[in-house]
């Protein structure tokens, strides 16, 4: 066995140094690039959509898809360091589940920027403070973010991505067991995500929202007698002891997060585009607003309707298709929706997120 196992561990080193000569060679090229570029243009996310359907065609295992996008994302993240080092700016503090979507997308080496609330990621990215923005904007159980839906519309930023990121919730606290424990701190949407769970566990110990599960974990961390609902990772980083986890109601939980910027993205072959549009309240609008995609075979994936918070319209109605502005039946469709709409603005089209 020992004689085996040498043989194979000479094998894993071998393969090793191939493996790191090729990512020098592939750093070095992508260097080159940088260098041969005229637009400024740091990120493609088309380009690196493209790269990784590619290869989850051509990968056969063991390795599962999520292993290779990880991999590929550090790889990626890496050499475009090289270049320049991209600044992303996401909800914070740190330890949030926001740190956790921006790192999955971009992967880990960027300058990560936290802020105190959504609206300020909208004003960094304006502003150019960051290159790109991480914005939740919908749970599978608790449905839309409003604030971020009211930002999409009333700023001139595009969306150029998208994360599908699994939520699981863990309690967490400075004690060691639920006896003396009388309050939990946790954002307003991880308390409802975890509703249940509470009242079945914690019945009668106050739940305190607040801004962000990373701020009721700073929160616990400084009080005895409390817990929050965060992350693993948010454990960790206050130096909390993780009692339960996976304690949210819906164990296939996930949170949609949007990626934000100036720039517009091309075609990556598997896209999305969203729209919000306004239309009378009059019967019959909202059918005939949404009939040109079903007229020219374009997949509306979602619907959403807002209060109007600006013009003379009662509602907005943000809509999700499959599809890229450029493709023929897309622009066709939002041009027809534009004939019937009192107001119409295209968010974006980005690659869809490879978890979809």
């Amino acid at each position: 066995m020992k004689k085996n196992l040498n043989k194979l561990r000479i094998d894993i080193d071998k393969i090793d140094q191939e493996i790191l000569e090729l990512l020098s060679q592939r750093a070095g090229i992508a260097k080159e690039i940088g260098r041969l570029k005229n637009d400024g243009v740091i990120y493609k996310p088309e380009r690196e959509a493209s790269l990784l359907a590619k290869l989850k065609k051509l990968n056969n295992g063991p390795l599962s898809q999520a292993s290779i996008n990880n991999i590929f994302k550090s790889i990626i993240s890496n050499c475009r360091a090289l270049e320049k080092k991209l600044s992303v700016s996401f909800l914070g503090p740190l330890g949030t589940f926001s740190e956790e979507a921006t790192i999955k997308h971009f992967g880990e080496n960027i300058d990560a920027i936290p802020t105190n609330s959504i609206d300020e990621v909208f004003s960094q990215v304006q502003s150019d403070i960051a290159h790109y923005g991480v914005v939740p904007v919908e749970n599978s159980t608790e449905g839309a973010i409003s604030r971020t839906l009211d930002l999409l519309l009333t700023k001139d930023l595009k969306i150029c991505g998208e994360i599908i990121l699994p939520v699981h919730h863990c309690l967490i606290s400075k004690n060691r067991s639920l006896n003396t424990i009388n309050k939990v701190y946790a954002h307003g949407q991880s308390l409802a995500q975890c509703h249940d769970w509470l009242m079945n566990n914690m019945p009668n110990v106050d739940k305190v929202a607040v801004t962000s599960n990373a701020e009721g974990a700073r929160l616990a961390a400084s009080h005895r007698n409390a817990a929050a609902i965060a992350s693993s990772k948010a454990a960790d980083l206050y130096k909390l002891n993780n009692l339960f986890e996976n304690i949210e109601d819906d164990r296939k939980n996930s949170t949609r997060f949007l990626v934000v910027s100036k720039q517009e993205v091309d075609p990556s072959g598997n896209d999305k585009t969203s729209i919000v549009v306004a239309t009378k309240n009059k019967p019959g609008a909202i059918a005939d607003l949404v009939s040109p995609f079903a007229k020219n075979k374009v997949s509306m994936t979602k619907l959403e309707s807002r209060p109007a918070r600006i013009g003379l319209w009662e509602y907005v109605f943000f809509i999700d298709v499959e599809g890229h502005y450029k493709d023929k039946k897309v622009r066709l469709s939002v041009d027809q929706v534009e004939t019937q709409a009192s107001f119409i603005k295209l968010l974006g089209s980005y690659p869809a997120s490879h978890d979809n």
